[in-house]
């Protein structure tokens, strides 16, 4: 921006000087838009009057608010009724629109939870992610998936409280392989009662809670009423969960000078790049740390830990407290906010001492790491970039690299995957998956073909910028059909590298075929360009199985018998009863299915077909 620009000038085509006399002296929120229309920025305010003149007259402004100001050509204004009605609307205009001044997160997926159903007899703990709903109680959030499977395989080990899928639980006829390895109590087929497996659960919770000593008292205590009464198998197991569970205590960091819920934030900024911290603390325990680098924002630290408290906690329910280093404008207001969402008080603390110190401390030193690794991340990034260009005779570094591979077994369930890499890594939200249906099973060049296509197409309509070169992962022949697939769509100029497996598999000898090239390219072992590009295979290769595994094991997951109408839970419970699950069924004839309660001629007739015709089509 010119340093004589002037920042009114930009708004006087809608009479700055009559719009700032109007303003009401309320609550409420302001959008402030570009000559295109496009919002650059939205805005809170206890009083609209003050807070929007401030931007056009009084004190000068940072940098980046002048330019954001200079571009302005009107301002809109929402009058709430209260502040906080003023916040949650801020927080939901700057999701749905994201703002170029605000500061946004990455929009990703959420953390993950424990998820108990309160709502059932035998309730069962499962990995969950998404917001809360009736009938449910989540624990967490958890930093990643590794640590919660990690706590629902302990908690497993030491209640036996049920985890698997409601369907597959509701149409048990015996009890599963995880009873057998002594990893759930049977409630499927009525092995425990309700009583004891509500106890198990009882534990279960209060170990989430922190509270694992209450829970070694309570079994110490039943493991003596126990051995009193001479029910030593009872005792014996009560002890072995006693050990398990101090075992456990002793490899964690628990504080005994605080408990509950706590989050610790940091920020750390260096040249104009923001990450911050939050370390996670259930009942004194610490679950770990995750980093985040919020874009945009005006560069005002205090701006950005108070745009990054808002979207971060109005999204999901906040813990007991919140520590921070210093408190943001507004804590109060936000403090009321966040206790409404949550549904318990919740506070917003610095200035604290003793173990919540220590977790402060933890997360500052994580948010100032997190600044570093991303820093060498890039630089390393950008030389493989440079070497990569170097190595395919490109004329720049790409900015954008994508790859494609396909995953499959013996032609099931065949998915596509697109991961997307830039100069900072790997562009998550950019990656696609491809359910594969005009192909015949297990033809991987008819697969890339498709996929390509699909993808393309949609490049071409403006829905995603083009890269600067495309990965496949196959050989000559996965080349040529990507390139067939590009050539429809008027995409020829794009550079597309087949990337083939070597003699013997092994990673390095890896030959790169490309269009006006033989015989194929072959990089040393030691190449950035080959570091690079294996890094961008694997993480393909890597999402196609995950994506390929998740198909397949939904379509096993649901049973043919679900999809006959007519055919409700009793009688499917009945059917697999009668005849010891779904592998006998597809033995019994018609008249063996009239026999079971319930069954007509007609309904035995439907699930002999579906059974014995339909399932190959399904």
């Amino acid at each position: 921006m010119p340093s004589d620009a002037s920042p009114a000038a930009a708004v006087d085509s809608f009479d700055l000087k009559t719009f700032l006399a109007a303003l009401p002296a309320r609550p409420g929120v302001y959008r402030m838009y570009d000559v295109a229309g496009t919002i650059l920025y939205v805005g809170k305010a206890r009083q609209l009057k003050n807070r929007v003149s401030s931007y056009f007259q009084g004190r000068p402004h940072a940098d980046k608010t002048q330019a954001m100001v200079a571009q302005v050509a009107r301002v809109e204004v929402t009058v709430t009724a209260s502040e906080i009605e003023a916040l949650l609307l801020e927080y939901n205009l700057i999701k749905q629109h994201r703002p170029r001044y605000n500061v946004l997160l990455k929009d990703d997926k959420s953390f993950p939870f424990i998820r108990l159903a309160t709502d059932q007899q035998y309730p069962r703990l499962s990995f969950y992610r998404g917001a809360s709903r009736a009938g449910t109680r989540l624990y967490g959030p958890y930093p990643s998936a590794g640590a919660t499977r990690e706590t629902l395989l302990l908690l497993a080990k030491l209640f036996r409280v049920r985890q698997c899928e409601d369907t597959y639980f509701a149409n048990r006829s015996r009890p599963c392989l995880q009873y057998q390895i002594d990893r759930c109590t049977g409630p499927c087929v009525g092995l425990v009662s309700p009583e004891a497996y509500a106890r198990d659960v009882h534990d279960s919770v209060r170990v989430l809670e922190g509270r694992n000593d209450e829970v070694v008292a309570d079994l110490g205590r039943r493991m003596e009423q126990a051995a009193a009464a001479l029910e030593f198998e009872a005792a014996a197991r009560l002890r072995d969960q006693i050990q398990m569970l101090k075992k456990i205590q002793s490899t964690q960091s628990v504080s005994r000078e605080a408990s509950g819920d706590v989050d610790a934030v940091a920020l750390a900024t260096r040249e104009g790049e923001h990450c911050v911290a939050v370390a996670y603390v259930r009942g004194g325990r610490s679950l770990g740390s995750s980093t985040f680098f919020p874009r945009g924002g005006l560069d005002e630290p205090g701006e950005v830990l108070a745009g990054f408290l808002s979207q971060y906690y109005l999204a999901r329910e906040a813990p007991d407290e919140v520590l921070l280093e210093s408190l943001p404008e507004d804590a109060d207001l936000l403090e009321q906010a966040l206790a409404e969402r949550a549904g318990h008080p919740v506070r917003l603390r610095s200035g604290v001492r003793g173990a919540r110190a220590r977790w402060l401390d933890m997360a500052r030193s994580n948010a100032a790491l997190g600044l570093q690794m991303r820093a060498a991340s890039r630089a390393t990034i950008a030389e493989q970039l440079a070497a990569l260009a170097a190595a395919l005779d490109l004329p720049d570094a790409p900015i954008r690299v994508e790859c494609f591979d396909v995953s499959h077994a013996m032609g099931e369930a065949a998915i596509a995957s697109c991961v997307v890499f830039g100069p900072e890594g790997p562009l998550k939200s950019d990656y696609r998956r491809f359910k594969l249906r005009d192909v015949t099973p297990g033809d991987d060049y008819a697969g890339i073909r498709e996929a390509v296509g699909r993808r393309y197409a949609r490049v071409v309509k403006g829905e995603s910028p083009l890269p600067g070169l495309l990965l496949i992962d196959g050989g000559a022949g996965q080349l040529r059909e990507a390139r067939a697939a590009l050539g429809e769509l008027g995409l020829v100029d794009l550079f597309v590298v087949g990337v083939a497996k070597g003699a013997d598999r092994r990673a390095g000898q890896e030959r790169l075929f490309l269009a006006d090239r033989e015989p194929p390219l072959i990089l040393p072992a030691d190449s950035p360009a080959l570091r690079l590009i294996q890094r961008i295979r694997d993480e393909a290769h890597r999402f196609a199985i995950a994506g390929h595994r998740q198909r397949r094991e939904k379509t096993r997951r649901e049973s043919v018998l679900e999809d006959i109408a007519g055919l409700g839970p009793k009688r499917r419970r009945e059917l697999l009863k009668a005849f010891g699950g779904l592998q006998g069924l597809r033995q019994a004839s018609v008249e063996d299915l009239t026999r079971v309660h319930g069954i007509g001629r007609q309904l035995a007739e439907e699930v002999y077909e579906r059974l014995n015709a339909g399932t190959e089509a399904r």
